[in-house]
């Protein structure tokens, strides 16, 4: 059964924003840390930030102060807002639990132009 779906992702100019959301599965989501990463033009997949159950954030240090993430225990969903958006920034953003993450959904691309 499809376990995570990310959206939202797009096509924007440097310094726009874009808002990511990720539907997970109870089993993946409830209770658990959920990050987002990211796997750019031939690059590895990043992690790019996390929260916990109770809503402790971390971030990696290219997005903080830009990134911020967010979740929603109800609807098992778990946001990403991306402001003042620079071109290396433009990958396949993806969600998953944070430890033993569970198959990876088909992601979101965002391309961020100069």
């Amino acid at each position: 059964q499809v376990q995570l779906v990310e959206s939202g992702g797009g096509l924007v100019q440097a310094g726009g924003s874009l808002r990511l959301s990720c539907k997970a599965s109870g089993s993946i989501f409830s209770g658990n840390t959920m990050g987002w990463y990211r796997q750019g033009p031939g690059k590895e997949r990043e992690w790019v930030a996390r929260i916990s159950s109770g809503g402790s954030t971390v971030y990696a240090n290219s997005v903080k102060g830009r990134f911020t993430i967010s979740r929603d225990n109800a609807e098992n969903t778990v946001y990403l807002q991306m402001n003042n958006l620079k071109p290396e920034d433009t990958a396949v953003y993806y969600c998953n639990r944070v430890s033993f993450p569970g198959n990876w959904g088909q992601g979101t691309q965002v391309t961020v132009s100069s």
